[in-house]
């Protein structure tokens, strides 16, 4: 039930499919729940601006039920886009969610 949503401002990215690869076993890892059941977007040519200027730039949305550590993940993911795109972490917002289990569906049901 993990979900990171990453959005950017650049046209495509490298090795799109690795990123979200990557991202993916890293939202695994730190929220230390199964990547069986961590899902990954990732939307490139989003129309952005950011501080006034239209400098390349991206948005994060991390979703969980719970074990979320918002400090450590921020830290993570910036580090962690702004190596795979260049993006300085200065222009990179992330809003996490901790979502009720009852509010989130999979397979016909809810996890709450």
């Amino acid at each position: 039930m993990p979900l990171i949503n990453l959005r950017v401002s650049l046209a495509e990215i490298d090795a799109a499919s690795d990123l979200l690869k990557e991202l993916s076993s890293s939202l695994s890892e730190q929220t230390g729940k199964s990547e069986a059941y961590v899902m990954t977007l990732l939307e490139t040519s989003v129309p952005m601006m950011f501080g006034g200027t239209s400098e390349p730039c991206a948005y994060i949305e991390i979703k969980s039920i719970g074990s979320l550590n918002p400090p450590e993940m921020s830290a993570n993911f910036c580090k962690l886009i702004e190596a795979r795109t260049g993006i300085p972490s200065n222009r990179i917002y992330v809003e996490f969610a901790d979502v009720q289990g009852s509010l989130w569906g999979w397979n016909g049901r809810t996890f709450g």
